[in-house]
């Protein structure tokens, strides 16, 4: 079930069958999705194979690179920038640099059975509006139903991480670097130009990292670098010195030494192991 706005807004509701090959088709340009697990599923993305349960959600970008090795059942939603977008709304929905443009690993929320039965309902509202005679209060009716799942989305996975625990101060002071990472990885390496950025001092971005208890800001960096040179390897035919200019490296040899240090072999072993279909399992570093 499609949405097609006057003005280029475009909403998606799926339910999936069973595949076994193939899969989803890639994001669009400025998409955004949900994909609801309903049956333990098997994915690849960005060359990782990945395993997920029943009633989880992932949430995922134009950027993932996704295909599918077995999905029996799932739903899913997918927007792109002019129904709504997230940066635009971002003091109402606040999923920005948490859902959508954070860090290098991949959001996924758990539902529990009260959790469900609301994103349930949620659904079967969706498919009523989406399935009404197109009228003038349409296109306002679905995106008023996108920012209650937005919300609820963004509510549960704070709740599910130390996100929910920091104080909103410290809070969006990480939203806003998980963001400005994902825009300017590919020139800014070091903390120091973000905290330029931020107008705060390195110092202030590392003691609100240390209340989440998980990477330093610097490991957020080069967790996203390295998730793009594996995007880069796995589904283009560049060369290895262009994949490491276009990250920000001078030298072939020092992309080569930094891709080594996180993967443990070198850009071109890891992109003949992906050609082999020698694929590791590494959930902790999809985006």
């Amino acid at each position: 079930m499609v949405f097609n706005g006057p003005t280029g807004e475009f909403l998606q509701l799926e339910c999936i069958p069973e595949t076994s090959s193939g899969g989803l088709p890639n994001q669009g340009k400025s998409e955004l999705a949900f994909l609801w697990i309903l049956e333990k599923s098997e994915l690849v993305i960005d060359g990782a194979c990945l395993t997920f349960e029943a009633d989880q959600i992932l949430c995922l970008t134009e950027f993932h690179k996704l295909s599918v090795k077995s999905l029996p059942k799932a739903r899913l939603v997918r927007f792109n920038r002019p129904f709504f977008c997230i940066l635009d709304h971002d003091s109402e929905v606040g999923c920005k640099g948490i859902l959508f443009y954070g860090s290098s690993r991949l959001p996924v929320i758990e539902l529990d059975t009260v959790n469900k039965a609301k994103l349930e309902a949620l659904w079967g509202v969706f498919q009523m509006e989406i399935r009404e005679e197109s009228d003038a209060l349409q296109l306002e009716m679905l995106q008023m139903l996108l920012k209650r799942l937005l919300i609820l989305c963004t509510r549960l996975y704070s709740q599910q991480t130390l996100l929910g625990k920091l104080d909103a101060q410290k809070s969006d002071l990480i939203r806003e670097f998980n963001f400005l990472v994902e825009m300017h990885f590919r020139s800014k390496h070091q903390v120091a130009d973000y905290a330029e950025l931020l107008f705060k001092s390195p110092k202030t971005i590392s003691n609100a990292f240390s209340k989440l208890g998980t990477k330093s800001p610097l490991s957020y960096i080069h967790d996203r670098i390295v998730l793009e040179a594996r995007r880069l390897l796995g589904y283009t035919d560049k060369p290895i010195s262009e994949i490491g200019y276009e990250l920000g490296f001078e030298e072939v040899q020092s992309f080569s030494r930094f891709f080594r240090k996180s993967e443990g072999l070198s850009p071109s072993d890891f992109r003949e192991n992906l050609r082999m279909g020698k694929i590791a399992n590494s959930s902790g570093k999809t985006a």
